[in-house]
């Protein structure tokens, strides 16, 4: 954890050192030229740089792997760092290439008892890189792709993305996004649900940190099975400048998602008492409807408000509302205090503790399908000094803090810091 830390420190004073140098007065005078001409070729550049870090403590008493009983204590500590290079060519293209390399490590305590007895290991690291590039043409129109993976122990994940988006009229643009996730879940079983064809006898692992001890056939290291999941999304959103003090938004997606739905360390207990592992429908869709207003009050205050409604075919109906007001205190100092309210019926199969029984087809006790309401408040604070803070190329810092409560008796604290260098 602090190789992590000191790599990140490392990162941005390297990158404070670098930009603060000096710019020759025969720069200025030829990025002056440029900036004058119509269209001018400039080769992909780094642009801006970004450093995210963040720490994140959840505490609740519904914990998954126990069967919805149980500790849900949870530590994360997240460092992120995204490079953007800008370039042009000569006939008004203007490109982007971003790419991203984000660490996470955790601590779950629930995960301690994947083996029955509390010996699994409770930490975890998340590895996520990624790329983007995108290329927008001089009437504004652009197109872009990416590509995306996420790996732990137990969980591995790679993505694309296409997007496209289209002027439209004075003010309006619409913008088509598709994207496709090809999974795959590690199937590590509670210690006491290990099925016989995987040759382990015992295990010792926790949901993301790996094998602390585990026998099989002969003594041989047995190889734990994964099975496959697929998600592909369908997104569309039309923006409208309305008028100078306005603008809104329509956003939808469609979600698609196949494969192995459930997760094989969640307990399920029956009201018969016996236990069993998390099964769920191997297939679901989603449809998010989401609408945005943002409004200017003046020069210094904006009001960012947010709607969106949710269902699924599992049963879950939901809806979200938000509402953030940036106030400027002085032209480079601002603060942001933000509340989202968050409401949600509960999955057709769910049921708490010892409720389930030997006739149900699907289960789970997962709270995070059952029905509660839940608020998320806090503040921002974003300094933007002219030049740059201490006159270096570190052009913006953004501190922001949240806490989140849910009815089920869940919840977190989270505070983030956002590094941004431009050159």
């Amino acid at each position: 954890m602090k190789k992590i830390c000191l790599t990140v420190i490392g990162l941005y004073l390297l990158l404070l050192s670098a930009f603060s140098q000096a710019v020759p007065k025969d720069f200025v005078k030829e990025t002056v030229k440029e900036e004058t001409a119509e269209y001018v070729d400039k080769p992909l550049h780094l642009d801006e740089t970004n450093i995210v870090s963040s720490y994140y403590h959840q505490d609740g008493n519904h914990s998954a792997v126990t069967g919805g009983i149980g500790t849900e204590k949870v530590t994360d500590l997240s460092n992120g760092i995204d490079l953007k290079f800008t370039g042009a060519d000569v006939h008004g293209h203007k490109y982007t290439l971003t790419t991203g390399l984000g660490i996470d490590h955790h601590t779950a305590a629930s995960s301690a008892y994947v083996n029955k007895t509390g010996a699994s290991q409770t930490g975890g690291t998340r590895v996520y890189p990624s790329v983007n590039f995108a290329v927008e043409n001089k009437n504004g129109n652009s197109f872009g792709f990416g590509a995306y993976y996420s790996g732990e122990y137990n969980y591995h994940s790679f993505a694309l993305d296409a997007e496209y988006s289209h002027k439209i009229g004075k003010g309006g643009e619409l913008s088509t996004k598709a994207s496709a996730y090809f999974d795959k879940v590690k199937l590590i079983y509670p210690s006491e649900l290990i099925p016989a064809t995987t040759g382990i006898t015992s295990q010792a692992v926790s949901s993301a940190s790996g094998t602390t001890s585990y026998s099989g056939v002969e003594g041989r290291k047995p190889s734990i099975p994964s099975s496959p999941r697929y998600t592909f999304t369908g997104s569309v959103s039309y923006t409208q400048i309305i008028n100078k003090n306005m603008q809104a938004a329509l956003l939808m997606d469609v979600v698609k998602q196949n494969g192995y739905l459930s997760l094989p360390f969640h307990r399920v207990y029956f009201s018969d008492g016996t236990v069993h592992e998390e099964n769920l429908p191997a297939q679901r869709y989603k449809l998010p409807i989401g609408f945005r207003l943002n409004y200017f009050l003046g020069d210094k205050i904006i009001l960012r408000s947010y709607y969106r409604y949710f269902t699924d075919d599992w049963g879950i109906k939901a809806h979200t509302a938000s509402l953030e007001v940036p106030v400027k205190v002085t032209p480079f100092f601002s603060v942001s205090p933000f509340y989202r309210f968050y409401t949600q019926t509960a999955a057709t199969y769910f049921a708490p503790y010892q409720t389930h029984t030997a006739t149900d087809a699907y289960y789970t006790s997962n709270y995070a399908y059952s029905a509660f309401n839940s608020a998320y408040y806090g503040v921002g604070v974003h300094i933007a000094p002219p030049g740059g803070l201490w006159k270096s190329a570190l052009s913006s810092l953004e501190i922001r803090y949240g806490h989140y409560t849910q009815t089920t008796d869940l919840n977190s604290n989270i505070i983030s810091l956002n590094f941004q260098f431009k050159r």
